[in-house]
């Protein structure tokens, strides 16, 4: 019994994990290093501040069109942010502040910040070649057969021929497609020669369109609606001589 018990002992000190590198484990004697790492790895609060600021875009490059782009008459508060920084900076109380009302203007702004910073434009967000707030587009053609032409909308500058730009800085114009041969078709769209449009910033472009009330609204709907075929039958009735 004594034996056996003497080779179990043995064994579990052959088996037993080794101390020496958990002894010298940073996470058990230097714990200020763990937590200096994580520190580092968080970054500052100025960092982190910097990353919640998306850089303007060559279609919107400053505050005044990126209100003038998410319509709702933001562009009349443009005044109240002095930088880029402040706009996609100031919280819902400090938008109060400024005099943003009603509560869903502050809510809607915040919720465009979000987006801009997502990556996620409205039309025309995404063309780099803009030049005071216009963008050019033009047809594209890449023959795939001798009796089939593969036809796109691209973004290029006024003077640049689009069949001279190289496959791989091809920028291809969402949201626009080829009618035909060469009429450009999409969002604000507007015609300049055969093959060419241009997209000017303007007004609401990205507007969200708030829904209206019909009828008095879906919780009034259809007792406005009943009184108001009651009001109708009677009125009818009334020309026809029954009343």
């Amino acid at each position: 019994m004594k034996s056996s018990l003497r080779i179990q002992s043995t064994l579990g000190l052959l088996f037993r994990p080794c101390a020496t590198s958990a002894s010298f484990s940073p996470s058990v004697t230097a714990p200020g290093l763990n937590a200096h790492a994580r520190w580092a790895h968080k970054g500052t609060a100025a960092d982190k501040q910097q990353t919640l600021i998306p850089k303007p875009t060559p279609f919107v490059p400053d505050v005044n069109t990126f209100l003038t782009l998410i319509g709702r008459d933001l562009k009349q508060y443009a005044d109240k942010f002095p930088t880029w920084e402040a706009l996609f900076t100031l919280t819902t109380d400090q938008l109060r502040e400024l005099g943003l009302e009603p509560p869903r203007t502050r809510r809607y702004l915040l919720q465009w910040r979000q987006k801009f910073r997502d990556g996620k434009y409205g039309i025309g967000g995404d063309l780099k070649h803009v030049e005071n707030g216009v963008a050019y587009l033009k047809v594209w053609e890449k023959e795939i057969t001798p009796t089939t032409t593969w036809r796109k909308v691209i973004n290029v500058p006024l003077d640049k021929d689009p069949q001279s730009v190289p496959k791989k800085e091809v920028l291809f114009a969402k949201g626009y497609k080829v009618k035909g041969v060469s009429t450009i078709v999409g969002p604000y769209a507007l015609p300049v020669t055969k093959g060419v449009s241009k997209l000017q910033v303007t007004e609401g472009m990205w507007e969200h369109k708030r829904g209206r009330k019909v009828d008095g609204g879906e919780r009034r709907r259809a007792e406005v609606r009943f009184k108001r075929g009651v009001a109708e039958r009677k009125a009818l009735r009334e020309k026809m001589g029954f009343y």
